[in-house]
């Protein structure tokens, strides 16, 4: 196109989309960081999604039947912002001109629960897009759950996004796209922002598939808008999708990077403002006031038309509500209660009965299966599943296959789309892998810590006692890796007891967690309760008198270190075992109780863990010792490897010795 011949404003729709357009490089510009090439390409669809098609409520943004939408192309931030303020949400202009500034609630990408409005956190490529997906899911398994024939539906929405070249060059992407084609999500609608430019240039560069083809290999139903410019076309497409209800679908709308500017159609407007020419000969091709952040009555006006339908949206919805109520009380009130994340009353009565396996040993990877299904008929608002490792880990829930989600290998987007189902409200995800593949996951647990979506990941095969598998299946460094995120606490229990308490603190938490769990069997070692584990560390087995050394352990290390106090205590050596199954619940204690169970005054501590050192200095100290492993695994059977690297007793109680110069 030519951007020297200006667009007439026509129609008042017209002047909303060049409204959006210039908030959004008023708000670059003023902040003079930002990425305004997004938004100037894109602002048709976004106006016509939200103000034409979206069903939502500015004075509720937390309505439970809203239609979702996430910005995946996050660095289009600013676009969002205008699409917020103009229709009426809680955030004013003055929040835009503070776009980008510390404490604002207008952040350089997008962040759920500083800005009203915002669904998920986004800026990492794909992370919305699997996200979306997980929303999808989430209303879908809600859906099957609460409407009931005889009555129009009380869940019925649509999950909208607007995802960028990147979000479909990304594995994580392609994953995800995958399994939601694989089940048939038909409310699932993405528009595609095809403006062919990457930061490095044209995706010529890197990216010449043929994106149409692979999606409908996906199952998903593909659209193409010629136009990004044509409103008409681009509501026809979405109404179109709307109404394909066995595949989700992809809406191919070209568009032009920077549209209306000099730099139109070049990597130069991706990730930086304009500057003061550029920007000058945009607002002379929108026929654009210099006054910035200029909002014209008339279009303030008609998207302000939102909030009367957002409320007659809502009450029409509460009315269906009352309806169905009216014969099923209970339906109702449970849907409320679950979407606002309130367990039920007796969720927990179930965990009373599980097998612990006291009379032998057991991995704690078949106690916390016993104790999802032992959750399962009092929690219907668990749901998940497993990167195609159900079986190794225990993860199913029995006897009621719409709550398994089988992922298949594809944890990169596993651990995204529980985060979407975590975010849409209403399902408590978990999902499980191997903790050596726990690495495919970490941006998406990143994003969970930082978004605090309550997530359950379950992992098992926690150590080198994996074994014959090797070094690529025995985890050392990724316990430290995971203890690094902040906001994520990861529990690694001994025994029955401690995963038992360790899942039941899962559950109450408001935090994703990690639960980390055996694949050989481990003997009983505690009668840990859940407020043991919840702390973080508690002392499993004390001497008399005050201790001349203090051991810490984790996991199946435990028993390692109990069995090397008994040899040390007939050797006339006084021991404190530390059961420390959460450094980070541990290290939020107060000082008092942290101090009551690793005495300060008491130099010696040994700290034993299969896993790496990082970390452990601290609860030593400058006059403790570690036994741990700075570096990969080895292959052999569990008992070798193990013994190999000095995990047994005798190898505790040398270094135990040694410490203390005997």
């Amino acid at each position: 196109m030519d951007p020297t011949s200006p667009p007439r404003h026509e129609t008042l729709d017209r002047l909303c989309v060049t409204t959006l357009r210039m908030l959004a490089v008023d708000q670059v510009e003023k902040a003079n960081s930002g990425h305004p090439g997004m938004p100037l390409g894109a602002a048709p669809m976004a106006f016509v999604l939200w103000h034409r098609v979206m069903r939502h409520n500015p004075t509720n943004p937390q309505w439970l039947d809203r239609d979702r939408f996430i910005l995946s192309a996050g660095h289009g931030s600013s676009l969002l912002y205008g699409l917020l303020h103009l229709s009426g949400y809680d955030l004013q202009l003055d929040e835009l001109k503070r776009f980008r500034q510390l404490g604002s609630r207008t952040p350089g990408h997008p962040e759920c629960g500083v800005t009203p409005g915002v669904e998920a956190t986004t800026g990492p490529l794909g992370q919305g897009f699997a996200m979306g997906v997980g929303m999808a899911i989430a209303e879908r398994r809600l859906a099957q759950t609460f409407n009931r024939g005889e009555y129009l539906p009380i869940v019925d929405h649509f999950t909208y996004a607007i995802v960028s070249d990147g979000d479909l060059m990304v594995g994580i992407g392609s994953e995800a796209a995958s399994l939601a084609g694989h089940l048939c999500l038909g409310k699932l609608i993405y528009l595609y922002d095809d403006n062919r430019i990457t930061i490095e240039g044209s995706t010529d560069l890197t990216f010449t598939e043929d994106v149409k083809a692979r999606f409908e290999a996906y199952h998903w139903h593909v659209v193409r808008v010629e136009d990004g410019e044509d409103l008409d076309a681009i509501e026809a497409a979405i109404r179109e999708a709307q109404r394909e209800e066995e595949r989700p679908s992809l809406i191919m709308v070209r568009t032009h990077i920077g549209h209306g500017s000099p730099l139109q159609d070049t990597s130069s407007v991706h990730g930086a403002p304009l500057g003061a020419k550029a920007m000058a000969e945009t607002r002379r091709y929108y026929q654009w006031p210099e006054t910035t952040f200029h909002v014209p009555d008339e279009v303030r006006d008609r998207f302000r038309t939102i909030i009367d339908r957002g409320r007659d949206w809502e009450a029409e919805w509460e009315a269906r509500l009352l309806a169905h109520g009216s014969r099923y009380p209970e339906d109702v009130d449970r849907l409320r209660r679950q979407s606002r994340g309130e367990l039920p009353a007796g969720w927990d009565q179930g965990l009373a009965g599980v097998d612990l396996g006291l009379d032998a040993p057991i991995a704690t990877r078949i106690i916390s299966g016993r104790v999802i299904n032992a959750l399962a008929p009092h929690l219907p608002a668990l749901m998940g599943g497993s990167a195609d490792l159900s079986p190794s880990i225990q993860s199913s829930i029995a006897g009621d296959p719409d709550r398994n989600i089988h992922f298949g290998v594809r944890e990169h987007a596993m651990g995204a789309i529980s985060n979407g189902m975590a975010l849409h409200g209403g399902i408590l995800p978990y999902c499980s892998t191997f903790l050596s593949f726990s690495d495919y996951l970490r941006p998406a647990m990143r994003m969970a810590a930082l978004m605090r979506a309550k997530v359950v990941y379950v992992f098992s095969h926690d150590s080198i006692a994996v074994g014959e598998d090797g070094p690529t299946h025995q985890p050392t460094e990724q316990l430290s890796g995971l203890r690094a995120l902040p906001g994520l606490f990861v529990l690694r229990p001994a025994d029955g007891s401690e995963a038992v308490a360790a899942w039941r603190y899962a559950i109450t938490s408001s935090m994703p967690v990690a639960l980390v769990f055996s694949r050989q069997p481990l003997p009983p070692v505690s009668r840990a309760t859940t407020e043991d584990v919840a702390r973080g560390a508690y002392v499993l087995s004390d001497c008399e008198g005050v201790p001349d050394l203090v051991f810490i352990a984790s996991g199946g290390e435990v028993q390692l270190v109990l069995g090397a106090q008994a040899e040390l205590a007939g050797r006339g050596i006084r021991t404190r075992v530390v059961s420390m199954p959460c450094r980070g619940l541990f290290d939020r204690q107060p000082e008092s109780y942290r101090d009551s169970v690793v005495p300060p005054g008491v130099k010696k501590r040994l700290a034993v863990e299969a896993g790496s050192s990082l970390g452990w200095h601290r609860w030593v100290g400058d006059q403790g010792s570690l036994l741990t492993i700075d570096a990969f695994g080895i292959s052999g059977q569990a008992r070798d490897v193990l013994e190999h690297f000095g995990f047994t007793v005798p190898g505790v109680v040398r270094r135990a010795l040694k410490l203390l110069g005997k």
